[in-house]
């Protein structure tokens, strides 16, 4: 798990187990295509790694983090970014996706209409560094946009963080994506728009490219309808279209597989002795041991335990 590679404070690692899982999944999306099965879990899109902060243990997902400490964070994400996307001048050997973009944790039951009210400090100190250098420094090439809302605005929908931050700031290149239902979430669960067609225009004109939905059910569904009433146009759609067709010939998905070292990748790279080797490192070095001073176990004499904090006392 990511909380265990976060322990080994080793970034040259995480680098090369970006590396073999990139070239594990390009093994992976090559035999798929020879079989022509080109099922969803064999795409050349990771949505990886997560470098959400966590310091809410309500939150479910903790375990997929590299923990609370934010320079760790956006060093153990650009290790692992450029290690899955390769150094390829021309092709991405795959899509590295850092998400959930952003201060996403909270109490997991609520994730879908949770508001986060952050403060602009605690913004740029805390939630906001990782993503940073995942994208200036590692070069990410997609971005997932979280389920929450910060300061009351869906952050999918939330110009602030996809524009001024995102494009405008850090110069992202790439194109964002969004969390599965999402969008939907937009209308349904934030109250922020009154209909689908609606929280399609407000992802789509905020920046969101892509979504990740089901069917009718998915906004980004009625983008036609949301065209004839006027609240986006064909150009902002095209914009999108181009950024993830960039993404689709820098995979090199229009070549043929033989013409780049990433497209020839075997098959047999698949758990191969040297990939089991480097898991077997990777987990020898995420072991801690810790010392206990005779605290626990505690005895049946302790009579009150203090929990201290800001969150002491939210219990949901």
């Amino acid at each position: 798990q990511v909380i265990g590679l976060a322990a080994t404070w080793d970034t040259p690692l995480i680098h090369r187990i970006g590396e073999v899982v990139s070239t594990e999944g390009r093994a992976k999306y090559h035999e798929s295509m020879r079989e022509n099965r080109p099922e969803r879990f064999y795409g050349l899109t990771f949505w990886a790694p997560n470098i959400n902060i966590f310091r809410d243990p309500r939150w479910g997902r903790g375990q997929e983090t590299y923990g609370e400490d934010p320079f760790l964070t956006g060093r153990m994400a650009v290790a692992f970014v450029t290690g899955m996307q390769g150094d390829d001048p021309r092709y991405l050997k795959v899509v590295s996706t850092p998400k959930h973009f952003a201060v996403h944790s909270g109490p997991e039951p609520l994730r879908h209409r949770f508001n986060v009210d952050v403060t602009p400090h605690d913004l740029e100190d805390t939630y906001l560094p990782a993503f940073r250098a995942a994208v200036t420094e590692g070069h990410a090439q997609s971005v997932m946009c979280a389920y929450n809302a910060i300061d009351s605005t869906p952050a999918c929908a939330n110009a602030l963080l996809l524009k001024d931050h995102l494009r405008n700031d850090w110069g992202f290149d790439g194109y964002l994506v969004s969390d599965c239902g999402a969008l939907a979430d937009i209308a349904s669960g934030h109250k922020y728009t009154p209909d689908l067609v609606h929280a399609a225009a407000a992802a789509l004109k905020a920046g969101t490219d892509l979504e990740c939905g089901w069917g009718e059910s998915a906004p980004y569904a009625t983008l036609a309808e949301a065209v004839r009433q006027g609240l986006v146009t064909e150009a902002e759609i095209d914009t999108a279209l181009k950024r993830l067709f960039t993404a689709r010939v820098r995979l090199g998905m229009f070549d043929p597989p033989e013409s780049y070292a990433y497209g020839r990748i075997p098959f047999s790279e698949n758990n191969s002795p040297e990939h089991r080797r480097l898991a077997l490192e990777a987990a020898r070095q995420a072991m801690v041991l810790l010392k206990n001073d005779g605290v626990l176990p505690l005895t049946q004499s302790t009579k009150q335990i203090a929990v201290i904090g800001p969150t002491a006392e939210l219990v949901q």
